[in-house]
């Protein structure tokens, strides 16, 4: 039998007899308690009138500064099925009292449909290479069946998106829940409603908003309140907030299952050792059972993230197998730490220099791990673009200021620093004695993205070096991403 043949007679699932078509007009009206002026099928949701593909549904959303009902007429000239909206307009729609609302009840409707196993993934780092990672797992394995939250969708308006978009044959759903206040992600869980809920750590992210890194514990924890009844709450055991975390998902009926080095861990890092490439060859013990694989992308944090993922697929009884090749084959993402060869200019000898794209997100423990990162990468030259880390309040100054012993650690050759916050990193480094062989770290200190090219090009890339590009996505470094690809 050849490998076509197999493929033909792989074995029918139930979700294969749900129908093709995302919704019908029917459907929607019923869902989102509005009237339909005519009948039509959609194949895709979409709320950003530029990303509309034809067939789509558009939803007219009201934000702070803009109304989508502007948008209505290019959302069906570009090929959109029909639109929901608050007021009568040409062309096929659904009205509405709220749009907004009607987005809420159809993710509502596509979760009470579904009869796929769910996992809702959050934390303080790491939440969404950890939800593509299980998606890529469980999408591989049921032969493309899986749903995910795509990018960042995962606050008030991308989870409910993302349910709508969740095809009634899906067999495994994946979503992300984001949040910078309490209550948040207790409101989503809620419309996730998964059967699984995965903390991947807890780190000093929006601790402006909320304290103190217990209260963003207690924050993260509110996923377990969306819980199935029982469900399962997988959660790292090596944090200092585990047993907070613990006993916040007992009491919500959920069993709990930890993940990491520690004794009491039930998916537990027994070994991880550099691989070809860059990234790590892992050794885990799952209790009743040993694995070994790789993960292609590099750093401690991503042998800790592999952990959760495995702890996740098999609470679904997902292929341990095709997590392991999902793990191995999956590298950064754009803006999280995607690897790129770069050019370097002929003017300074031509040749490529390689480029870490950590531009979309920056907190302290995802900055020290990625610094720690760059200081084992083989590179001539190792150069760090720190964007500002944003939402730390009254700890901005400390924590800032404490980058200044990783970047030493790491031996980085030279620091451009963006933003007014890293005046007190610019500080400690001003005053920082050369190390033990006399290298000192030269830095320079900018008020905008565009000094910092500036400041790059006047450095003179070379040949050989290694640059990390990390910051909050508000400091604006991705566009500085564009400059040096392009």
């Amino acid at each position: 039998m050849n490998a076509i043949t197999r493929i033909l007679d792989w074995p029918l699932q139930d979700s294969d007899e749900n129908p093709l078509v995302l919704w019908d007009a029917i459907a929607i009206a019923r869902a989102v308690k509005g009237t339909a002026n005519a009948d039509f099928t959609v194949t895709g949701i979409e709320f950003d009138s530029r990303e509309v593909q034809p067939g789509d549904l558009f939803f007219a959303l009201r934000g702070e500064t803009t109304d989508g009902h502007r948008f209505v007429d290019m959302a069906l000239a570009r090929g959109a099925a029909a639109v929901v909206v608050d007021r009568p307009v040409d062309g096929p729609h659904v009205l509405v009292k709220d749009t907004t609302e009607a987005l809420v009840r159809l993710g509502a409707a596509a979760r009470a449909r579904s009869r796929a196993p769910i996992i809702g993934v959050t934390g303080s780092v790491g939440k969404t290479g950890v939800k593509e990672s299980i998606f890529t797992a469980l999408d591989r394995a049921s032969r493309g069946d899986a749903h995910r939250s795509v990018k960042s969708y995962n606050n008030h308006t991308g989870v409910p998106l993302s349910l709508a978009r969740m095809p009634a044959r899906a067999r495994y759903g994946v979503f992300e829940m984001g949040m910078n206040h309490a209550g948040e992600i207790a409101a989503l869980t809620r419309q996730v409603r998964p059967n699984v809920a995965v903390i991947t750590t807890i780190a000093p992210a929006h601790i402006e908003m909320l304290g103190s890194e217990e209260a963003i514990a207690d924050a993260k924890a509110e996923i377990f309140q969306g819980l199935e009844r029982g469900g399962t709450a997988i959660i790292p055991a090596d944090s200092p907030h585990f047993e907070r975390l613990r006993k916040a998902a007992l009491r919500c009926g959920a069993q709990v299952i930890a993940f990491g080095k520690s004794a009491h861990a039930d998916v537990r890092l027994l070994d991880a050792v550099p691989s070809l490439g860059g990234g790590s060859l892992v050794t885990v013990d799952l209790g009743d059972r040993r694995l070994c694989y790789t993960v292609a992308a590099p750093g401690e944090h991503w042998v800790m993230n592999s952990l959760a993922v495995m702890a996740a697929v098999r609470a679904v009884n997902g292929d341990l197998g095709a997590a392991g090749v999902a793990l191995a084959e999956m590298e950064g993402l754009a803006g999280r730490g995607a690897r790129v060869e770069i050019d370097v200019p002929e003017a300074n000898g031509g040749g490529r220099a390689l480029l870490i794209d950590e531009s979309y997100n920056a907190n302290p423990a995802s900055m020290r791990a990625t610094l720690a990162q760059l200081g084992r990468t083989d590179a001539t030259r190792r150069i760090a673009v720190l964007g500002a880390m944003k939402e730390l309040g009254k700890h901005a100054d400390g924590y800032h200021a404490a980058l200044a012993a990783p970047i030493i650690d790491a031996g980085i050759d030279h620091v451009v620093l963006v933003g007014p916050e890293m005046a007190a990193l610019a500080c400690e480094l001003g005053k920082a004695a050369p190390s033990p062989l006399g290298k000192l770290v030269t830095f320079a200190h900018c008020a905008s993205v565009e000094e910092a090219v500036d400041n790059l090009s006047a450095f003179g890339l070379r040949r050989g070096d290694a640059i990390l590009v990390k910051g909050s996505n508000s400091v604006g470094l991705a566009s500085l991403v564009t400059v040096l690809t392009k």
